[in-house]
Order: C-alpha cells, then structure tokens, then sequence
C-alpha cells in the first residue's frame, strides 16, 4: 500500500463534526453523515441528519438543525453553516481549507485517497479462460473487471492475489488427447508401457490446438461414439494416466504463452496462474470428507451433494461431486480450490471473490453452499463479482459479421488500428515523434478504449460494443480521459520551459472551489467502488475531473497569468489534478503517454 494518509478528507473531516455536533446533543452520531450539495450555488456540502433525527426524538427538525449549525460555525474550516428548508444544514468550506486539501492531495502518495478501515485477506479469481481455446470477447469483462478490483483492492490496504484459475481438466481435454492421437498415434504419449521421462519440447503449438480442439469439438457432436472415447480420456487423464498428464502440461504451458499476450494488451496481470488440475490431488479426499461427514449421497453411479434449503423459493439442483464415469467437474475442482486456499495460502484468505458472468450465478450458489456445509469457509465470506454480457446493435453477445465468437486477439488487434485511425484524424501526435512512440500512444489509446469502455458500466448490466465511440477523443471515454492527463501534462512541462514554477496554492475562484470538491471526493468514489465491486464508481469520478480541470482550464488563465502568486498557485493546482487522474487511471489499469 502506499504512503499513509495524514489528512482526512473534507467530507470526511465535516462529517466527524456534524456527528459529533449531534452526540453533544444526546443524539446518534449517524445523523451527522455530510455529503456534496445538491444545490452547489447555495452550499459546498450539506447535511441532512436533522429531520431522522428530530423524528427519532420527537423534537422539532429545524430547531435541531439550528443548535448543529451553529456548533459547525465554530468549526475553523466552516465558512458558513445555514438552515434551510424543513431542517436542511447547508455548509460552505473556507478557502483556507480548500488550499490546504488540495495542497495535500498534489503530494500525496495516494493522491487524496483514504486507506480501507477493514482490510482484508483477499483472493479474487477471475474464472479464467479454457485451456487450448482462444480467448473470445466475452473474456474481456473478466479480465479487465477482475485486474480493476485487484488494483483498487491492494492500493486501499486489502492484501490481495489475483489468480487467472484456467481450465483445464474438462472435456476439451480429452478432445485434445483423442484427436491428437488421431493426428500422430505414434507419439510416445500415446505408449501406456513407456516410464518416461517425456519430452521438455511440446508436440503441438497454440496454432495446432486452435485447430485440433474444434475438429473434435465438431466430430463428437455428429458423433456419440467419438465423443465417448473424448469423455474416456478425461476420466483416463483424472485417474492419473502418465502420457496424458504429460501432454496435458504441454498443453498448458503452450496456452499460458498465447494467453499471456491477449493479457499484456490489456495490462491484466496476476500473481497465480492456476488451474484445476493442480488441486486433483485433493479431490479424492475431499470426496471422502463429503462421505465421512454425511452430506453425501450415491445417485445413479454418481455422488451428488444436495444443498437445498427450506427456505428457498425455487428448485436448487444438487451438485455432483463425481459422475458416473469416475470423473469430476467445475463444482468438485472449485471446491478443492477453496480447500487448497484454506489450508495451503498464507496468510489464510478471508475473503474470494470471483469475478465471472452473472450467467454462472446458481453454479456458485451450489458451490459456496457446499463448502459451507464441509466447514471449508463461511459462505459470507465468497462472492460472485458477475456481470453482464458484452452485446452487439442487436442486443445479443456480440458476433462477428461471420456469426462467430469474435476472439479477444481479434478485438485487439481491431482497436489498436481504430486506435490508429483516430490519432491521425484528430491529429494528435507532435512532427517529432518516432515510429516506435507513435506505436506505444497508440497502444495506449486502444487500451484505454477497451477498459474504460468496459468499465464505466455497472459491472452487472449489458452493454453494446461500439468501436467507433470508445476510441473517440469526445464524449466519456477512455481517449478523453487520456487526451485530459496529457494536456496537464503539456501545461507543466510548457510552464517549467518557461521557468515558472507550481507554489502554494490559495484558492480564491469559483472554478478552483469546484475542482478542489471533485479533487476531495476521490476518497468516498474508492471506498465505495471497493466496498460494491463496482469500477464504474471510480469511472465516473475521473471523468467528472477531468471535466472539472477542462471547465478550470477554460475560466482562468494558468501559465499565461500575469500574477506570479496566482500562476504558481494554479501550477501547482493542476499538479494536484493530475496526481489524481494518473492515480485513478492507473488504478483503471490505463497507461498515460508523456505525450499525444
């Protein structure tokens, strides 16, 4: 976590003294909460509390609201402190207060941010993709939702590990081994007699697994017969059989390679690269865990655990721990990943959120239930982050023109030549700049596009792909965003070539006072992205800044004000802006050029 924070936020430090304003009059301190105006020409921020509490004492609300403006008025940092309407306490900061907090958030290693009050033991999985299948655009919300939370997770204080969790140890697996077999019989893999040791080079490249796994695919849906051999090969790979457990790892590592690169395009990263098969080893125990504590059951071959409540209002199906084939799926492989967690991670999590289509919904109900029931966590304690799909004009998951799944290389590779088009369009880029900058601010634009665009939705709605808008320089999208921290930057940069230098702030203008609110609400906007899971807080916060700085920018003069007090002072208050907005961004995972 970065530095610690000295300097409450002024919502914060306003709240602390309307609720102790109203403990003084024998009152909960809760109706003290203060928030933004939402009347900013009368009041900086207001304070609501007297009407509950007036209600909960029987007294009259706007006499309450009078005793608690005038013990605000006292406050050094309270300019004015007003009672209107049924009891509503409108409150004004002094300028004083406002040069000083912003002042503060242009140092500040956390740019104005307040560390979480409860941190946490944090594992957030991102139910990652198939081993061997490209990645699609479906991938997109997972990847950049999952990364987003880990960022702002880890920067307020929760110790967190991301962990990709690939799958690999489901039929696609099994339709690897028999087509591959098909292909080349002869490879040593296929030789039960062989003791190895296999060979460190793979027999396949991604290329080859792009193309062998749909061959089966298609094969076993014409065919029962061949989709039985697919299914026998993955209970032969679960029990252990040595040549499919060496191609299986080949299969991984070849994967995690190409995986890797989709990843790096979108600056997603994470600390574990798991999969299911690394918890196969725990699986025959915690099935006889199941067995021993009685929760149980054989059902036609299989062992299944029924997890139905008297108080659910709809059918809840069980889960099965073992099919009938001697094979296990995605409930069994999730919950000995919450066993190899519990017991193996230290320190122990206290917490897993796993950020997956709200599609999956009742697969991890069944699953937080039965590791309840086994004692492995409380289901308090596991969430499903989900959210929406990512759609197309027709309201339906976005396909290509072709009709197919659009891969997330593709999608890419789509947005870094849009990306492309716009700068030179817009004309953007300086005459001096080399090939390989313009390369990277390109990069950078597509980047941006791709995961504000995700982001700035509710994580649990649908939304329509639209290239076109996302790389837009216009409008609330991720190229605005960055065109607005460049101009910042060449505000500075172009000052210091001048010899002019930010100083001490003093507020003084109604511009500065609005930036400095928006400056100060950065703090509220990631406690409560973390504590809702929600990114789109945090989008929004930085969009309102930067159009809080474009607003500031148009009304007064900076660099080129005469006044040399006035010019360092709003130097220095840009400076404090773009501590913020490269803060939230890079918290939005999206990379700032020095320059477009």
């Amino acid at each position: 976590m970065p530095g610690s924070n000295i300097m409450a936020s002024l919502i914060n430090e306003l709240s602390a003294a309307a609720s102790a304003a109203f403990e003084a009059m024998g009152l909960e301190a809760k109706w003290g909460a203060v928030r933004r105006s939402d009347k900013p020409e009368f009041a900086n921020f207001q304070c609501n509390g007297a009407m509950g509490a007036a209600k909960s004492a029987g007294r009259n609300p706007r006499e309450i609201a009078g005793e608690i403006a005038a013990a605000l008025k006292e406050h050094s940092m309270i300019l004015s402190a007003e009672v209107a309407g049924p009891g509503f306490i409108n409150i004004r900061v002094s300028d004083e207060a406002m040069s000083q907090r912003a002042e503060f958030i242009r140092t500040d290693d956390m740019a104005g941010a307040e560390p979480a009050p409860d941190p946490k033991v944090t594992v957030i999985d991102f139910g990652g993709p198939n081993v061997a299948k490209p990645m699609h655009v479906g991938h997109l919300r997972s990847a950049v939702i999952g990364d987003t939370l880990v960022r702002l997770l880890r920067f307020l204080g929760d110790k967190v590990t991301g962990d990709t969790h690939l799958g690999d140890w489901g039929l696609q697996m099994g339709h690897l081994v028999t087509e591959l077999y098909d292909e080349q019989p002869d490879l040593i893999y296929f030789d039960e007699s062989f003791e190895g040791p296999y060979p460190e080079e793979p027999p396949v490249t991604i290329d080859d697994l792009a193309r062998l796994y749909p061959a089966a695919s298609a094969k076993a849906k014409a065919d029962a017969a061949r989709n039985e051999r697919s299914q026998k090969a993955v209970a032969e790979l679960q029990a252990g059989r040595a040549g499919y457990r060496a191609l299986l790892r080949h299969f991984i590592n070849v994967s995690v390679e190409a995986l890797k690169i989709d990843y790096e395009f979108l600056n997603v990263h994470f600390d574990l690269w798991k999969g299911e098969s690394d918890v196969d080893h725990l699986i025959p125990g915690l099935v006889e865990k199941f067995k021993t504590a009685g929760l149980s059951e054989e059902d036609d071959g299989a062992v299944i655990v029924r997890i139905e409540r008297d108080s659910d209002k709809k059918d809840m199906p069980p889960i099965m721990l073992v099919n009938s084939r001697g094979g296990t799926g995605y409930h069994t492989t999730d919950l000995a990943t919450i066993e190899d967690r519990m017991e193996n991670m230290e320190p122990t999590p206290e917490l897993m959120l796993y950020v997956v289509d709200q599609r999956q919904a009742l697969h991890f109900e069944q699953v937080f239930r039965a590791a309840e029931m086994l004692g492995l966590i409380d289901e308090g304690h596991m969430e499903h982050i989900g959210f929406g799909t990512v759609n197309g004009d027709d309201g339906k998951p976005f396909k290509t023109r072709e009709g197919g799944v659009l891969r997330l290389a593709d999608l890419n590779t789509m947005a870094f030549e849009e990306a492309q088009r716009k700068i030179v369009e817009a004309g953007k880029l300086p005459e001096d700049m080399s090939e390989q900058e313009r390369h990277e601010v390109a990069a950078a634009v597509a980047l941006a596009a791709l995961r504000f665009s995700d982001l700035h939705n509710t994580r649990t709605s649908n939304y329509v792909f639209d290239l076109d808008r996302f790389t837009s320089f216009e409008g609330k999208t991720g190229p605005y965003l960055l065109y607005a921290a460049v101009r910042i930057k060449s505000v500075l940069r172009k000052a210091a070539e001048a010899g002019f230098k930010p100083g001490d702030i003093k507020i003084g203008h109604d511009a500065e006072r609005a930036l400095v609110l928006q400056l100060d609400a950065f703090a509220a906007a990631l406690l409560q992205a973390r504590e809702k899971r929600m990114p789109h807080v945090l989008c929004e916060h930085v969009y309102n800044l930067a159009q809080g700085f474009s607003a500031f920018y148009a009304a007064l003069p900076i660099a080129s004000e005469e006044d040399a007090d006035l010019r360092a002072s709003r130097l220095a208050l840009s400076a404090a802006v773009l501590n913020q907005l490269e803060t939230g961004l890079d918290l939005l995972g999206i990379r700032i050029p020095e320059r477009m």
